[in-house]
């Protein structure tokens, strides 16, 4: 299954600390059969996205959570063109 997840009030983010979050999430992703595909983020509003791939949207959490940025939306994708 394919997951968008959103974190807010991260304002002012850095294109290194977005590469830093991700990183976090790949170096543990396996512990949860999860796949961090790709990450986005808007400093200025201070929302991040991130497209994954996993079993369920708690795994998706739970490595979100372990890595220090749990995230405050998780939406399943189930149309994707």
């Amino acid at each position: 299954m394919k997951f968008m997840d959103v974190h807010r009030n991260m304002q002012g983010i850095s294109s290194d600390d977005l590469s830093a979050a991700h990183e976090a999430d790949l170096a543990i992703e396996r512990d949860e059969g999860v796949h961090f595909e790709r990450a986005w983020a808007d400093p200025e509003s201070g929302t991040v996205y991130c497209l994954s791939e996993g079993p369920s949207a708690e795994a998706v959490q739970r490595i979100h959570e372990r890595a220090g940025h749990p995230a405050d939306e998780i939406h399943r994708l189930t149309l994707i063109v």
